[in-house]
């Protein structure tokens, strides 16, 4: 089994920054790339940015120079640095692990408000 807790959610104002944390533990060897999605109310769940173990990178369009995903291996941490945020990020942001063996494993979920 492997876990994933997220932290660093919060208010923000428009245009402020958040870090959004990822500890996985357990069986964590079974990971392969892991990543961050977003689901606003109304809206389907969304990829936001991804990392693969050798460090290869991939993001959404809409947060393309504006967030920098990152990982740490010997903390088993997975970073999402949030800049220049706008309302429209607003959103639960899960991170995601990938299971080749199976369904991937999912955190539960961090809260991110961008508002004025």
């Amino acid at each position: 089994q492997v876990q994933l807790v997220e932290s660093g959610g919060g208010w923000v104002l428009p245009g402020g920054s958040l870090r959004l944390s990822c500890a996985a533990s357990g069986s964590i060897f079974r990971i392969a790339a892991m990543g961050w999605y977003r689901q606003a109310p109304g809206k389907q769940r969304e990829l936001v940015a991804s990392i693969t173990k050798a460090g290869s990178t991939n993001y959404a369009d809409s947060v393309k120079g504006r967030f920098t995903i990152s990982r740490d291996n010997a903390k088993n941490t997975v970073y999402l640095q949030m800049n220049s945020l706008k309302s429209e990020d607003t959103a639960v942001y899960y991170c995601t692990g990938e299971n080749p063996y199976g369904p991937n494993y999912w955190g539960q979920g961090t809260q991110v408000t961008v508002s004025s």
